[in-house]
């Protein structure tokens, strides 16, 4: 009778489950599926209304020679709120900062 050795790296425990290469990367793939899944399913709930929304009425103005956008804003601020003005004018025409050209042409809101 013949005895055989077994090297402890070759045995596996009853109900240890061991993957290949191929076995990981299908799991990781479903999991990539089913996290891309709910991804969209999540997104398709944020959808823009079919109605579409009403314009604010504005008018054009051309930015003069040394006029700043607080002296705009605070001509077209009715109620005196000129911050308000100025963040509305900043809004309406994609502006990163208060600083103007002459000759340029601004969107103003209209009260």
């Amino acid at each position: 009778m013949s005895t055989i050795q077994m090297s402890a790296d070759l045995m596996t425990s009853r109900g240890e489950l061991r993957l290949t290469r191929r076995g990981r990367l299908v799991i990781f793939l479903v999991g990539l599926v089913v996290v891309l899944g709910v991804g969209l399913m999540l997104a398709a709930g944020s959808v823009a209304t079919p109605e579409p929304g009403a314009a604010e009425p504005t008018t054009a103005v051309t930015v003069g020679t040394g006029e700043t956008l607080w002296d705009i804003a605070a001509g077209a601020a009715e109620d005196g709120r000129v911050q308000d003005m100025i963040a509305r004018i900043k809004r309406l025409n994609d502006l990163d900062s208060t600083m103007l050209i002459a000759g340029q042409e601004l969107r103003i809101p209209t009260e």
